[in-house]
């Protein structure tokens, strides 16, 4: 029967997550990941099938830590908070969303928001295929604030060097943008508020009045 792996599966995911903490995801290869355990690539396979089954793993245990707050009663609040929590766990790891977004991976543990979304819009009206419409618009907004946040964080430009957006914001002609103009010297502070939480729930709502 040979020897059995000494690699734990614990330590495979912990330098995986290492790896892509470091280097992203798209990165991640199972020869890397070998080096960086220590082991022979073929020891991985004990474990993980390939690197989708690998990075599949990873968000099942990514979402097994996800926590599960006491759902309101209402069912648009219960939509709320599933989403609110959806935003806030992948926020603390965005590269989770870039995976998420390919549409061929999924985390098993993570269902459970995708059940809560879906009960709570069939609760408020929806037929099943109006709550995967919602569940699809409140996953949009929230990947892809989520991503833009993450970009910018990781890429922030100097705004004082010329022609950065801020530069080009407050060199703007009054007299044909004058909105614009009047903002100029707020925008780089107003446009990195978190308006998540309005912006969803505008969301939710919207869609629910034009049943």
């Amino acid at each position: 029967m040979g020897r059995p792996p000494r690699t734990s599966r614990v330590e495979i995911m912990a330098a995986a997550r290492h790896l892509i903490d470091r280097d992203g995801w798209e990165k991640l290869t199972m020869r890397r990941l070998a080096a960086e355990v220590g082991t022979a690539p073929t020891t991985l396979y004990h474990h993980v099938r390939d690197k989708d089954d690998l990075l599949t793993q990873l968000l099942d245990d990514y979402a097994d830590r996800m926590p599960r707050p006491a759902m309101p009663l209402d069912p648009r609040e219960r939509v709320i908070t599933a989403a609110t929590v959806i935003r806030d766990t992948l926020a603390a790891w965005p590269w989770v969303v870039e995976v998420l977004t390919r549409d061929d991976q999924v985390g098993r543990a993570a269902l459970w928001m995708v059940e809560t979304v879906l009960a709570g819009a069939v609760e408020c009206g929806c037929s099943p295929e109006q709550a995967v419409d919602l569940y699809r618009s409140i996953w949009y907004y929230t990947a892809g604030e989520i991503l833009i946040r993450a970009t910018r964080g990781r890429d922030r430009p100097d705004s004082s060097r010329p022609g950065s957006r801020d530069d080009r914001i407050r060199a703007v002609d009054a007299a044909e943008l004058p909105h614009l103009a009047a903002l100029a010297d707020r925008w780089a502070s107003l446009t990195s508020r978190d308006t998540y939480a309005l912006g969803l729930r505008s969301l939710v709502d919207g869609f629910l009045q034009a049943l």
